[in-house]
């Protein structure tokens, strides 16, 4: 039965779900989630305030490093109004347009992510491989251009799922797997002719990740060939060092979406709770982990927070 403002083809609201299997521990989730956006939007504003005010942190990797940061940041910002109203006051419906806007920033963030990995590694490979003219060939433009290319190509690439979503009429009922909206969920409540949503899901994420991982791949084995080339092995070591903050942020962002994609494919019988919990993985772990890989792996940044702790002591 419609409610007043349901038509016959699209629902007024969607209910969101939490984790299954964990009503009854609510409260220990919502801190958990609490906790998380704590960690995430303190520590991305940190570096971010540190880039800005600190000279020494004006080069291009610290540039491409707060786009990382800034980057981060909507990603937490596009799930936090659902997931603490869900986790924290109990309520559980969205609006269909707003669920519609929430899943572009999500997707559109999350693939920025991916761009902006590679042109951190673009800026590795030319670091190592060519020194000399790393000043020349990442000037202050050029970073410009490659941060406002990597939002043009998301924002183009994302900008028809909203539309393409629309469309659809949606009589499998209204109830959502996660705390927010994703494309895939909302797919499995839609009842029309979801090819063309599926294909050109299936192109997005190709032209975005598969292309993205096989330039990283193909820079850091550059990068390698470099290394191995260099005769000192403390230079090596100290190559590739410069190197480890970036690796450990490819693998925080890769390495969930590729679980939730083998779940997917092999493992389709699994509980509901494990492709949940999963997909929390891959939209809360990066912009957590990422301020604090490079806050205990880069060097110049810690001894910026040092400086900084120094001063407010004194």
């Amino acid at each position: 039965m419609l409610n007043f403002n349901d038509t016959p083809f699209q629902p007024a609201t969607l209910q969101l779900t939490g984790i299954p299997g964990m009503q009854t521990g609510h409260a220990w989730v919502a801190l958990a989630f609490c906790i998380l956006y704590l960690i995430s939007i303190i520590g991305n504003l940190s570096i971010l305030t540190l880039v800005i005010r600190e000279p020494a942190l004006h080069q291009p990797m610290y540039y491409f490093l707060s786009m990382l940061s800034l980057n981060d940041l909507g990603v937490s910002f596009s799930t936090l109004p659902t997931v603490l109203a869900t986790f924290c006051f109990n309520y559980h419906h969205v609006g269909f347009d707003a669920c519609l806007v929430q899943m572009f920033f999500i997707h559109t963030f999350s693939f920025m992510e991916s761009g902006i990995l590679l042109a951190m590694s673009f800026d590795r490979f030319v670091a190592i491989c060519d020194p000399l003219r790393y000043a020349t060939v990442l000037t202050n433009s050029r970073i410009l251009a490659m941060g406002l290319g990597i939002l043009a190509k998301s924002f183009i690439t994302l900008f028809p799922f909203p539309f393409l979503v629309k469309r659809l009429p949606f009589c499998k009922g209204r109830i959502l797997h996660h705390s927010y909206c994703l494309h895939p969920d909302l797919m499995k409540v839609a009842c029309g002719d979801i090819h063309v949503n599926n294909i050109y899901g299936l192109f997005v994420v190709i032209f975005t990740y598969g292309i993205d991982s096989a330039f990283i791949l193909l820079s850091y084995a550059l990068i390698l060939r470099a290394v191995l080339a260099i005769a000192s092995q403390e230079q090596r070591l100290k190559a590739l060092n410069t190197c480890m903050s970036h690796i450990c942020a490819v693998l925080a962002f890769y390495v969930p979406i590729i679980a939730v994609s083998m779940i997917h494919r092999f493992w389709k019988s699994a509980p509901s709770v494990v492709h949940v919990m999963m997909s929390n993985v891959y939209l809360f772990v990066p912009p957590v982990l990422n301020p604090i890989i490079y806050s205990v792996k880069t060097k110049e940044i810690r001894r910026v927070i040092f400086k900084v702790l120094y001063k407010s002591q004194s």
